[in-house]
């Protein structure tokens, strides 16, 4: 694996030749789409409220965060990036781009986004984002992806600060509510990550990542796909105690949970991940026929919180 990450290091070396969407691809569209949703629920349930162009513009200064610190991981993981089917067309590991301009990029958009977001909004903000994008980058990228399987327990936490910087930046604070929140995202991602890495675990072997199928085995990260769905659908089910319930959202968020059991479940009496696939697929989706199970949880868990974040929105805003 060593040579072949040296191989293609290696080529990164050129000048590269980076077109505008390969700095956009830089900023992980997909994870900051998630990002930007989150904030914007934290923003739209805090009970104070924010001028509308203050509230975009503080929006926008989120996203910009969430770009930088996805650049900030793709320079600093531009050597396993190049040996994982699904990461190896990057503009890092595809020589598009330089290490030394990816990583100034993600500094520059780091200072522009929590300078931008304090002057939108308030320093607590600003402060609750800057420390997001530390996480992300010291504390998952740097320290814990690379040296243990609860790299996605405990470095998830990066992902689930957003609607806290959002319900902060409309004044609200830090609350029970906004915690709550929090705990949402945090135990949703064990289950949605180890869903993939149960068919992927090929890609993080030779990547050296040490994810809980390749370190635990796949019998033990099922029931702990179990295990953290129920924690998840306990924590979802708990907004029921606060100011964020509403009708709409006990209604959304009992179907989306029951069916989220439903998929865990199977995936436990599933024998998903005790045959690494053979498939070498850059695609997130495509499996053998043994690995649905796992593949249908990973893809309804992004549709999950999406529509569980919606149900919060909606029901404040109605």
């Amino acid at each position: 694996m060593s040579e072949t990450v040296q191989h293609h290091s290696g080529s990164l070396s050129g000048l590269g030749t980076a077109s505008p969407g390969d700095y956009y691809a830089l900023m992980k569209p997909r994870v900051m789409s998630l990002v930007v949703f989150t904030a914007m629920v934290g923003l739209l349930a805090a009970p104070q409220t924010i001028n509308p162009v203050l509230a975009i513009t503080s929006i926008f200064f989120i996203a910009v965060g969430a770009g930088a610190a996805g650049a900030l991981n793709m320079w600093y993981d531009r050597d396993i990036d190049a040996v994982m089917s699904r990461t190896r067309k990057r503009p890092l590991p595809a020589g598009k781009m330089t290490p030394s301009s990816v990583l100034a990029f993600g500094i520059i958009m780091s200072f522009i986004s929590v300078l931008g977001l304090a002057a939108a909004s308030n320093y607590l903000a600003a402060g609750l984002l800057a420390f997001t994008i530390f996480y992300y980058f010291v504390v998952y990228s740097i320290w814990l992806k690379r040296k243990t399987p609860q790299n996605i327990v405990i470095g998830g936490a990066a992902g689930a600060f957003p609607p806290m910087v959002g319900w902060a930046a409309a004044g609200g604070g830090i609350t029970s509510e906004s915690l709550l929140l929090f705990a949402i995202i945090l135990l949703w991602t064990p289950p949605h990550f180890w869903a993939l890495a149960l068919y992927k675990q090929g890609d993080y072997a030779k990547a050296g990542i040490p994810m809980m199928p390749n370190v635990k085995g796949a019998k033990s990260t099922r029931l702990q796909i179990l295990v953290y769905a129920v924690l998840l659908v306990a924590a979802s089910a708990f907004i029921a105690t606060t100011s964020l319930n509403s009708p709409l959202y006990m209604g959304v968020a009992s179907l989306l949970n029951l069916a989220f059991l439903v998929l865990a479940f199977r995936v436990w009496r599933s024998k998903a991940g005790d045959k690494a696939s053979g498939l070498d697929e850059a695609s997130l989706y495509k499996v053998q026929l043994g690995e649905k199970t796992a593949r249908n949880l990973f893809a309804y868990s992004i549709i999950y919180l999406f529509a569980l974040f919606g149900a919060i929105a909606a029901g404040q805003v109605l």
